[in-house]
């Protein structure tokens, strides 16, 4: 097994063992953790944005590989944070959807903006899927810890769209990848489709 991939396990194991922590609101770490961590794993039109953010990145090659994986959940705790805070923002479920065909059509038209424009994309987009999670954050959890979860869930899920977009280091791989933004920009059609 690959460095990797045993990484990836270990992540996955710390959280979803039942933590036993001392002086620590055990119930804010399961729900509130637990809640935000599984949030952005969960909703489909989530996942194919995320992993698009992670596959433009790699299909882009340094350094937008690191920097668009960074930016999308720095600006999204920023949309969070607005959305805990009831600041009102018009149609969130249309801008997720628009993420996926945006990105998705970026990955598979090959498009190769400026850093800077494709890190504002991204940033753009981070908002609406951020103040998705903060407007649906459960009564009984801590904001922050609720937020540390669904930015790592969110880190995730980058880092699967990295993984797959490393495979442009092929000929073949490209096709693939190029194939997959196809894809995610065809379920973010759709999802923009149910909105409209």
């Amino acid at each position: 097994m690959n460095l990797y991939k045993k990484l990836l396990l270990a992540i996955l194991a710390l959280f979803w063992l039942s933590p036993s922590l001392a002086h620590t609101d055990v119930a804010s770490l399961q729900g509130g953790f637990i809640s935000g961590f599984m949030h952005p794993i969960m909703g489909l039109d989530h996942v194919v944005a995320m992993v698009a953010v992670g596959l433009w990145g790699a299909f882009l090659g340094k350094p937008a590989i690191w920097i668009l994986p960074v930016v999308f959940p720095l600006v999204m705790a920023l949309g969070g944070a607005l959305g805990v805070a009831g600041v009102d923002i018009p149609y969130i479920e249309t801008g997720i959807a628009l993420s996926g065909v945006v990105i998705g059509l970026a990955v598979a038209f090959a498009i190769r903006p400026p850093i800077w424009v494709a890190a504002i994309i991204v940033g753009a987009f981070a908002i609406f899927h951020g103040h998705a999670h903060g407007t649906e954050l459960p009564n009984s959890a801590n904001p922050l810890i609720y937020s540390i979860g669904f930015v790592i869930g969110t880190g995730l899920l980058h880092l699967a769209g990295i993984f797959i977009g490393e495979l442009t280091r092929w000929s073949w791989g490209k096709m693939l990848v190029r194939a997959s933004g196809a894809v995610i920009a065809l379920t973010g059609l759709g999802f923009l489709l149910d909105y409209l």
